[in-house]
C-alpha cells in the first residue's frame, strides 16, 4: 500500500468534498431532530449507512468478515463512535448548530496530540502547532457571534458536544495507531456503524418516542446524514487515513464549519461578514503551515517504520 507523507491534489480534493458534507451535518441533525428522537435518529442513520456499506462492498468484491485479528479493535471504535453520536445528537437538542460546530472541531487537536504521542512519523513541530492554532482562531472568529454567555441548557449541550469531539479524535487516533490501518476502509467504517446500531435499543430503553411524525424535510435531513455523510464521506475519510498522515488530514477538517457558513450565505442568503473573510484567511494559513513538509521529512511514498514492519 502506497503511503504519502503530505497531501497531494487528490487528497485535497476528496478532503474538501468531505468537509463540504460535514459542514452541513450539524444543521441536518438539528432538522432531523424535529422528526426523530436523538438516539433513534442516530441509530437509524447507522443502520441505513451500514446497509449501504455492505451492498457497496459486495458489489466491489470486498471481503468484510475474514478473521484478521481486528475484532476487539473494531468493537472499541464501534463503542467510541456510538458514544460520540449519542452525545452529538443529544447535545444539539440543547445548543445551537453554530455553537456545536465550534466545539466539535476541537477534535483535530485531540488527533494532533494523539498522533504526536503514539503514531511514529507524525510528530508535530512548531510550524504545525502554529498552523493548528491559526486554523482554530479562524474558525472561532467565524462563529464569534455565537459565542455569547450560554444558558444552563446551552452549557449542557456544549459539554456534550465537547465530549463528542474528544471521542471523534480518539477514534481517529485508535484507527491510525493500530492494525486497522491495514484493513479495508469499508471494514473500518462498518465496525463503527455496527456500534451505532446499539443506539436503537438504547433509545427504547430511555423512553424516546422514536419517529415523531416526521415531515419530508426531517426525512431528507436524516437521509442526507446516512447517505452523504455516514456512508460516502466517512468511507472516503477512512480511505484517506490509510494513505495520508492523520494529523494533516484533521487540520484540513477545519474547512468544514467554514464551508457550512459559505453554503448558508449562498443558499440561504445569510450575510457573509468581514470576520468570516478574515477567518478564511487564517484557516488557509493554518492548512498551509500544518501541511508544509519539513526538510527532514521522508520523500513521498516512504513508509514510516511502524507501517514498514
Amino acid at each position: 500500500m502506497k503511503r504519502h507523507d503530505h497531501l497531494d491534489f487528490a487528497a485535497i480534493l476528496i478532503m474538501t468534498l468531505c468537509c463540504a458534507c460535514w459542514g452541513l451535518n450539524q444543521v441536518a441533525i438539528k432538522v432531523a431532530n424535529t422528526g426523530f428522537s436523538p438516539l433513534f435518529g442516530a441509530g437509524l442513520r447507522g443502520v441505513v449507512a451500514g446497509a449501504l456499506v455492505l451492498l457497496w462492498s459486495m458489489a466491489r468484491g470486498i471481503s468484510l468478515f475474514e478473521r484478521d485479528g481486528t475484532l476487539r479493535l473494531g468493537a472499541l471504535i464501534g463503542i467510541l463512535f456510538a458514544a460520540e453520536f449519542a452525545l452529538l445528537y443529544w447535545g444539539l437538542v440543547y445548543t445551537t448548530a453554530s455553537r456545536s460546530i465550534i466545539f466539535m472541531y476541537l477534535a483535530p487537536f485531540v488527533v494532533a496530540i494523539g498522533a504526536h504521542l503514539w503514531i511514529p512519523g507524525e510528530r508535530l513541530g512548531l510550524s504545525q502547532v502554529t498552523g493548528l492554532l491559526s486554523a482554530f482562531a479562524g474558525m472561532a472568529l467565524a462563529f464569534s457571534d455565537a459565542l455569547r454567555l450560554p444558558t444552563h441548557q446551552q452549557l449542557l449541550g456544549d459539554l456534550m458536544v465537547v465530549g463528542a469531539a474528544i471521542l471523534w479524535g480518539a477514534t481517529t487516533v485508535v484507527v491510525k495507531a493500530s492494525r486497522l490501518t491495514r484493513v479495508s476502509p469499508n471494514k473500518t467504517l462498518l465496525y463503527q456503524l455496527a456500534g451505532s446500531v446499539v443506539l436503537l435499543p438504547a433509545s427504547a430503553l430511555l423512553g424516546e418516542p422514536g419517529a415523531t411524525a416526521p415531515g419530508a424535510v426531517a426525512i431528507l435531513a436524516l437521509g442526507y446524514q446516512a447517505v452523504a455523510v455516514a456512508f460516502a464521506s466517512y468511507l472516503a475519510w477512512f480511505w484517506l487515513m490509510t494513505h495520508y498522515p492523520a494529523s494533516r488530514l484533521s487540520a484540513f477538517s477545519f474547512l468544514a464549519p467554514l464551508l457550512g457558513v459559505i453554503a448558508g450565505g449562498v443558499l440561504l442568503g445569510e450575510k457573509v461578514t468581514p470576520a468570516l473573510a478574515l477567518s478564511l484567511v487564517l484557516v488557509a494559513l493554518g492548512i498551509y503551515l500544518v501541511n508544509r513538509r519539513s526538510r527532514a521529512a521522508a520523500p513521498a511514498g516512504v513508509a514510516a517504520p511502524r507501517e514498514a514492519a
